[in-house]
């Protein structure tokens, strides 16, 4: 009987200090993303050279890489404003919409 307890016992241990190390590591990931990419609105011009998309901020003329350049096709020259997640250490930038500006 002592040995069932003991084992019962180590169980309960080893079960709890599983799920605290799980729930630790998911509330890390989870916090690096949202800070890494903050959605913003930006106002420029788009260009592309052959598939790759790039955009030309007006605030800063900073070029940024567009990761997903088939959010701005038919929009090549085009004046526009962005709301887009900005990955400042890449240099890149993941478009959400567009919309056209004068």
């Amino acid at each position: 009987m002592k040995k069932l307890m003991v084992l019962a016992l180590a169980l309960s241990v080893m079960m709890i200090t599983v799920s605290a190390v799980a729930q630790d590591t998911m509330g890390k990931d989870s916090g690096k993303t949202a800070a890494a990419a903050p959605l913003k609105n930006i106002k420029g011009t788009v260009k592309f050279d052959g598939d790759k998309a790039s955009f030309v901020a007006d605030k800063d003329q900073k070029s940024w890489d567009v990761m997903n350049p088939e959010a701005l096709k038919g929009h090549d020259g085009h004046h526009v404003q962005l709301s887009a997640h900005v990955y400042a250490d890449k240099g890149a930038i993941h478009v959400m919409s567009v919309k056209m500006l004068q």
